[in-house]
């Protein structure tokens, strides 16, 4: 199968329990996280309108479910507040409307009446674009209100390339929560030897230095020196190492083959796999992570003192074997955030995997597929099918009405686990898949956040924008049989722009 121009990263063109605590009644009950989470999406909308100093890039990406830049920018524009959403209602004692998570720009908070006449005649013309190929599907949506303000072919299931990790974090986020973490542990193995465990954390880093804070990748490194100290705590300075990357199953190598896309899908890996130092887009990969990871783990080891009997090879460890160590990965929302800027493959094929565990499913390609689609019940999935958690797979097939419900649905107040589906989009002009669009579109640059993806022939764009009268809506676009990728790119982007101008009223 060709594979040109795929979703993913920014170096060149590549394919790319509820948390929280509503029910006490209380803002002030909710955890931190969620609040700073909440508000910075309240008013994700209005950073948009100060974008041009460019801080969305300077500061880095992530701290805490949030981006520092944009969070920096929304304070300085003084909008870090928030409205009831007026439509939420109460549902009792204990049981007040949440906090919105999207306002618009201009009246916060008003849910505005939907007008598809002005938007049919807004976005008729440009879907005629030739560019978009012979097939091709939109849907808006007001995030505030849920009504559908236009649709062109909306029901219909397209390819929908990287769009469809849309699906597989809003799966992973209900499933998991968004606190949730993947660890790698050592055991003893009860023979007097040490068995590596994957967890599934394909983040796991085997470089010096990698990211800051909270939230920055588990370290193989730091995972040997806790082993070393529990190993000569017990007076050994020599082990035994296996590995066991059992916690997946069914074949690790994705339906489109060997590609520099994707890694083979392992429950234990170290930086995806890559064999430079790049950590997103395309890069040749590794065609056995598992014995490379493990490899590096005992030299590793053996820097720390701790001597390696014998070759290191596969064992499984026991259900009740003592854990020595173990390593944590960023939470689900930081890896949701981190899969939809960069359009990173196999950071989603890992959330789709943890979904399917989370589900009681077998973690294999197949059981993820199943336990994604199984989160996405209510928003329509007539002739939908999710065949991986990536995209890759020209099988997958989603409606745009789909997609733009399931925005709808993460904008949701009372959804707030689904929070970093919207914080994690990219922003057109500067962060991401989007950093290099939306040049010639000044009216979306800012305003418009969207997931991208790209197959050959294949060019689709799901996000949420802000119109003119500072209304919040989601949309989704999708064009099958594209020939152009970049005039493709250039239509769709031309098309979420005319969104954020129009105002939507006849």
């Amino acid at each position: 199968m060709s594979l040109t121009r795929v979703c993913g990263g920014e170096r060149g063109w590549s394919e790319v329990p509820e948390a929280g605590s509503w029910r006490t009644g209380r803002w002030r009950d909710v955890p931190p996280v969620q609040r700073r989470t909440v508000r910075f999406v309240a008013v994700s909308a209005l950073a948009g309108l100060v974008a041009a100093g460019g801080a969305v890039g300077a500061a880095g990406p992530w701290e805490g479910g949030r981006r520092v830049a944009e969070r920096d920018r929304a304070a300085a524009a003084g909008a870090d507040r928030a409205a009831e959403r007026p439509e939420a209602g109460r549902g009792g004692p204990g049981h007040p409307a949440a906090p919105p998570v999207l306002v618009g720009a201009g009246e916060r908070g008003a849910a505005r009446a939907g007008a598809p006449d002005g938007l049919a005649e807004a976005l008729g013309p440009l879907l005629k674009d030739a560019a978009l190929g012979d097939r091709h599907s939109a849907a808006v949506y007001d995030a505030a209100t849920g009504e559908r303000l236009y649709g062109s072919d909306e029901g219909t299931a397209y390819t929908p390339a990287s769009t469809v990790k849309l699906a597989t974090a809003a799966a992973a986020l209900s499933a998991l929560g968004p606190d949730h973490r993947v660890d790698t542990t050592v055991v003893a193995d009860g023979d007097g030897g040490i068995v590596l465990v994957g967890g599934g954390d394909p983040t796991l880093t085997a470089r010096d230095g990698a990211g800051a804070g909270p939230q920055r990748p588990a370290s193989l490194r730091e995972l040997a020196r806790s082993t070393a100290r529990a190993l000569k705590a017990r007076g050994k300075d020599r082990v035994a190492v296996g590995y066991d990357a059992s916690r997946y199953a069914g074949p690790a190598v994705h339906p489109i083959g060997p590609n520099e896309n994707i890694a083979p899908v392992s429950a234990l890996m170290v930086d995806e796999g890559r064999l430079d130092d790049s950590d997103r887009g395309p890069a040749e990969r590794s065609t056995d992570p598992v014995a490379d990871a493990a490899g590096k783990f005992a030299g590793l080891l053996r820097d720390e003192g701790v001597g390696v009997e014998g070759d290191v090879a596969a064992r499984r460890a026991g259900d009740r074997a003592e854990r020595l160590a173990a390593v944590s990965s960023p939470t689900v929302a930081a890896l949701v955030e981190r899969t939809l800027t960069n359009s990173d493959n196999d950071i989603a094929e890992a959330l789709a995997r943890q979904t399917a565990l989370a589900s009681g499913q077998e973690a294999s390609f197949e059981g993820a597929a199943g336990a994604v689609t199984g989160r996405l019940d209510g928003l329509g999935l007539s002739g939908a099918k999710v065949a991986d958690g990536s995209g890759l797979d020209r099988a997958d097939q989603v409606s745009a009405d789909l997609l733009a419900r399931l925005l709808v649905r993460a904008a949701d107040p009372r959804r707030p686990e689904l929070r970093p589906v919207l914080t994690g989009l990219p922003v057109a002009g500067f962060t991401g898949t989007l950093r290099g669009r939306y040049g010639d579109e000044a009216a979306g640059r800012g305003l418009v956040r969207a997931k991208t993806g790209t197959l050959t022939g294949v060019n689709t764009l799901a996000g949420t924008v802000v119109d003119a009268e500072g209304r919040v809506v989601t949309f989704a676009f999708m064009a099958s049989g594209t020939g152009d990728a970049d005039a493709a790119q250039r239509a769709l982007d031309r098309l979420a722009a005319k969104v954020a101008d129009c105002g939507c009223r006849s």
